[in-house]
């Protein structure tokens, strides 16, 4: 049986696998049993490029069928500093997977300047996970994160830009009830406080992220950066998601507030 290797976001970990992406991510969220459920983000890993960040000999001796002859589900190799540790171009595509364990998968492409909004709301996903508004788009936003100008940065970062829909021009705005956040009154304060007195270009909303990725919240996609690279991950277009993607975003929309 051919093994897998993924990257884990949530928990931050390095697992091998006989699972294909599809069925190791309905395993990773609803476990063998289904007796609980989680989502899971992921990235598949091309052995062939990981080098040493990837003991494949190492792997290969604990990943073995059981006694039965069913594939190993998953075997850990590494839970700590692991998104850091492989290059960036071992890592494929990013599969989401929602709590019923449903899996979207997202190809990479160049992260590029976006328009002009002043304001912005990003979910920290791996190593850290704060919830931040920024007036810097999300390219900035990942180079300041990761260059090393700042004393408090990390070597790589993956995040999500979420909507804020008319707030992301006017903090006031009243129409923004379709905005499932929980505490929306203190996003609005933040907003405030970083457009008009705030003398830093981010500001902390939430300091941990408290449950799973809302995956309706999501504006555009998932974005995985350094301070010489930025990848973007986009969603499909709503259209594709109602249609190609039905099961999944049924799912995805069927989310509590975060």
């Amino acid at each position: 049986m051919k093994i897998h290797y993924y990257l884990s976001l949530i928990p931050e970990s390095l697992v091998a696998s006989m699972l294909p992406p599809e069925e190791f991510g309905n395993y990773y969220a609803l476990g063998s049993h289904k007796r609980s459920r989680g989502q899971a983000i992921f990235f598949e890993i091309d052995p062939d490029k990981a080098g040493e960040a990837l003991n494949r000999a190492e792997a290969e001796k604990r990943c073995v069928p059981h006694e039965d002859g069913s594939p190993r589900k998953s075997s850990y190799l590494k839970i700590y500093r692991v998104l850091e540790s492989l290059p960036t171009d071992c890592l494929l595509k990013l599969y989401l997977t929602t709590d019923d364990g449903r899996t979207l998968a997202l190809d990479p492409t160049e992260c590029s300047e976006e328009e002009d909004r002043p304001l912005h709301l990003y979910q920290e996903i791996c190593p850290v996970t704060p919830r931040v508004v920024s007036k810097l788009d999300p390219k900035a936003f990942c180079h300041r994160l990761t260059s090393g100008e700042s004393p408090i940065y990390v070597p790589r970062i993956v995040f999500a830009e979420m909507k804020l829909e008319e707030l992301a021009t006017d903090p006031e705005a009243r129409e923004v009830d379709n905005l499932p956040y929980l505490n929306l009154d203190h996003l609005r304060d933040c907003l405030r406080e970083l457009r008009h007195t705030y003398s830093k270009p981010t500001k902390t909303v939430i300091r941990q992220m408290k449950q799973d990725v809302l995956f309706r919240t999501i504006r555009g996609g998932f974005y995985l950066g350094d301070k010489d690279h930025c990848l973007y991950y986009p969603l499909p277009s709503k259209e594709e998601l109602e249609t190609t993607h039905y099961a999944w975003w049924r799912s995805a929309l069927s989310g509590y507030g975060a």
